[in-house]
């Protein structure tokens, strides 16, 4: 997979914690405060025919990656204090290793299912690029056509005008569009059982003044996403769950991952339980919950060993052709703290190995689930998945925990992909 020129034409917006770090709702999804530390609990390493959740066959260990390096980063990240840390790791030649460590319910101490369903966030925003460029190569879409042209008069406001922004630039956040999820789920428990509408979040966007000008510079926001979902509905005249289990799951196979429907609010299958840190400081349950406030930005569920799947075809050019892999892999500076020579492509992000090399995926952050994954330049897929935030289980004012949680993950992504 070779890395594609990037644009420089952008500057980057930037903070400690931001879109680029979270991905997915992060800071803009987070409700409580203080400190709520755990004591680490065991490892939990994949039996030899393990479960997996809904009756699918689960992967077994096989030659290929390392089982033993795969381990120690999970136990490091429970004994960070993440409540759970589960993980696949995909070789190069299909053989996949997966593994759980922690304790996947606190109040029952039950250990952390291998390969559990999660909430994967900000990686949806894949799934939906995904469809948004099939529809590009089926001539439904220009990637440089105005936003206007399949939603007339919608996208409008303080200096934001649905006419001048490309599907492009939502695709890649370089619209300018405002964020909405800061506001529709500033209190992650207030808005847990709370059902929104696309069109009421598009609104509530809307209200705000245009960040820059279309293709300005690069700062990340949902309300692209929700806005590209909106499109997709608009032009194949289905739900976008739909759209997504069409063109992507079904013929993926995959039986643990999909958008949840207008009212779900149950994982499906077998999972970890996610936590989050309620205003007394305390860990809480929030696996539970509505995901609309991030639909098509960032509602999805799947198993890391599933996301490994979708990465992996979207990668090789089973779900796009190679034109509009390219397309997708054109990319902008988008770097931060963590991965100073980060980019962003059409839904997609790259970065740089520690051992060299590029990886390629996006990862995502919502209430209860924090995820890093990708591509490495061999084929090995890995995906991580915690079950809390980090500003959920160390004090958010602390800027130095804080960044040292986030990167205590990403380091054992890099070393994983490198394990593979």
């Amino acid at each position: 997979m070779p890395t594609s020129p990037a644009r420089t034409t952008h500057p980057v917006k930037r903070s400690l914690t931001s879109r680029w770090t979270a991905l997915a709702l992060a800071a803009a999804l987070t409700g409580g405060t203080g400190v709520a530390l755990l004591q680490p609990a065991a490892l939990a390493p994949t039996p030899a025919a393990a479960a997996a959740p809904d009756g699918a066959t689960a992967p077994q260990r096989q030659a290929g990656p390392d089982a033993t390096v795969v381990q120690e980063q999970l136990q490091k990240l429970v004994d960070a204090g993440y409540p759970s840390a589960s993980a696949a790791v995909t070789g190069p030649d299909g053989n996949t290793v997966t593994l759980a460590a922690g304790t996947g319910n606190l109040t029952t101490g039950e250990p952390a299912p291998v390969d559990g369903q999660v909430r994967i966030a900000s990686n949806t925003k894949m799934f939906v690029s995904t469809v948004v460029l099939q529809l590009v190569e089926e001539g439904a879409v220009a990637l440089d056509e105005p936003v206007a042209t399949y939603l007339p008069g919608l996208v409008t406001g303080e200096g934001i005008d649905g006419g001048t922004i490309t599907i492009r630039q939502l695709l890649q956040h370089t619209s300018g569009l405002p964020e909405y999820a800061d506001q529709v789920a500033a209190d992650a428990f207030g808005a847990q059982h709370t059902f929104i509408s696309p069109r009421d979040m598009l609104d509530i966007a809307l209200e705000k003044p245009a960040v820059f000008a279309p293709d300005a510079q690069w700062e990340y926001s949902n309300t692209n996403y929700l806005v590209l979902g909106l499109v997709v509905e608009r032009i194949t005249e289905r739900p976008l769950y739909e759209e997504i289990e069409r063109r992507i799951v079904d013929p993926l196979q995959l039986v643990n991952t999909y958008l949840p429907v207008p009212g779900e609010q149950e994982l499906r299958g077998v999972h970890p339980l996610g936590y989050h840190v309620d205003g007394a400081g305390e860990l809480k349950d929030i696996t539970t919950m509505d995901p609309s406030f991030a639909w098509a930005a960032g509602a999805m569920v799947s198993t890391p060993s599933e996301l490994n799947t979708f990465m992996k075809a979207l990668l090789d050019g089973t779900l796009l052709s190679e034109a509009r892999l390219a397309e997708m892999q054109t990319t902008v500076p988008a770097g931060d703290e963590l991965w100073p020579e980060a980019t962003y492509g059409l839904g997609l992000q790259s970065y740089p190995l520690s051992g060299g090399g590029t990886a390629w995926g996006h990862g995502g952050d919502i209430p209860g689930t924090q995820t890093r994954n990708a591509v490495g330049p061999d084929g090995t897929a890995v995906t991580i998945a915690v079950a809390a935030l980090p500003w959920a289980i160390v004090d958010p004012s602390d800027e130095a925990e804080l960044m040292d949680r986030y990167r205590i993950v990403v380091d054992a992504l890099d070393v994983m992909l490198r394990a593979g």
